[in-house]
């Protein structure tokens, strides 16, 4: 099978990210900050450490790492947080539906407002800039669209929030490990993190870091390992996010990942999109094969690329892609505004998202397979 949807999850796992997930299932295995015996402790320094090495990727205190069970989790986190007593919520017309779901149900609840603001570069900021209000309580975007690869300017609408002080949020799942983000720098008081993808860590842990002057109350409650005698969460971080046991084999992976990534340098992403352009080209000259995402200039997409097939539904042909031995994801991949943006919210569309194992002769041979199926549609009809 040739694996094509690093977009919903990295894959393969490098060798390190797998010895490290179980060396802390082997060595590890006291649960950190709940006991004073030596494996407890081991664990905890193992895991302070990757708050170490998270907290130096992107300019945050290290107690304000959160570790969490997704880029789900933490969005969840943010929004309940920041709008537990109302108010105006603003995000991009391209979220995912950890951001849409969330928000409808705040909607739903009663005392808030929210608006998805449409538009990319610029214009995003422009529109972003019209919409805030004296109640906005909180504005959102994603560093890059999952359904097109697409980049946001989130500088410039970090800048935009910072002069108008409306704490501001980023979801940050299909960019970590690629393209680099700082709280300070870039104005972002909320960074949501994704472990599985462009980290090639395991599933099940997530990240969210908080700005110098971000503050959230607890979204779940329980045990610490501090203050137990106190029914009330701690005020301090990151014990007042992080209640039960956390997630020290999948913690300690994603750490490894990250360093992982970060040796491969800037090269990995020019060549992820170098061949996201042999794919464009490819699929470009097949007769009745559309295809949405153009022009893969760094720093401007992400190594993704959405295309349809004439005569078949996105799920069909992927799943017809799939017998012939190609991992990729029809539909509408958990963001329907973004295909209501391209105009492909009824039948989805057919995303390869490319990764740092991907090669030349993988996307030849996916040219040929998409070729093989569009002319034999042709010769049917």
């Amino acid at each position: 099978m040739i694996y094509l949807d690093n977009a919903a999850t990295g894959f393969p796992k490098p060798g390190r990210v797998v010895q490290a997930a179980a060396q802390a299932l082997q060595r590890y295995g006291g649960n950190p900050g709940r006991s004073g015996h030596s494996l407890s402790l081991a664990a905890g320094e193992q895991v302070f450490r990757v708050r170490r090495i998270l907290a130096q990727e992107y300019g945050a205190a290290p107690e304000r790492v959160i570790f969490t069970s997704g880029c789900t989790m933490s969005m969840n986190l943010v929004l309940q947080g920041c709008l537990a007593k109302g108010g105006g919520l603003l995000t991009s017309a391209w979220e995912h539906n950890c951001v849409l779901r969330t928000a409808s149900a705040l909607v739903g609840r009663g005392g808030v407002r929210w608006e998805q603001v449409p538009g990319t570069g610029k214009e995003l900021v422009e529109q972003f800039a019209r919409r805030i209000r004296p109640d906005t309580a909180l504005v959102e975007c994603t560093h890059a669209s999952n359904v097109t690869g697409q980049v946001f300017p989130i500088a410039e609408i970090g800048a935009l929030c910072a002069q108008y002080g409306v704490p501001f949020a980023v979801d940050a799942a299909q960019t970590g490990g690629s393209l680099p983000l700082d709280l300070k720098r870039d104005h972002i008081d909320y960074l949501c993190l994704a472990g599985h993808k462009g980290f090639y860590g395991p599933a099940g842990v997530g990240v969210l870091l908080l700005g110098e002057k971000a503050e959230l109350p607890p979204l779940l409650f329980g045990g610490t390992g501090s203050n137990s005698a106190d029914p009330s969460m701690p005020e301090f971080y990151p014990d007042r996010l992080e209640p039960g046991t956390l997630n020290t084999p999948g913690i300690l992976g994603l750490g490894t990942g990250v360093l992982w990534r970060k040796q491969l340098g800037e090269a990995a992403l020019g060549r992820e999109l170098a061949l996201c352009r042999k794919l464009e080209q490819g699929l470009g000259r097949i007769p009745g094969v559309e295809v949405y995402t153009k022009g893969y200039r760094p720093g401007e997409r992400m190594p993704l690329l959405l295309f349809n097939i004439q005569g078949y539904t996105s799920q069909q042909a992927a799943n017809a892609l799939s017998r012939r031995g190609f991992a990729l994801r029809g539909g509408l991949h958990c963001a329907p505004s973004a295909h209501a943006q391209l105009g492909t919210l009824e039948e989805g569309a057919v995303r390869c998202s490319l990764g740092a194992f991907n090669t030349a002769a993988e996307v030849e041979r996916l040219i040929g397979a998409v070729g093989e199926m569009a002319k034999g549609y042709r010769s049917e009809s």
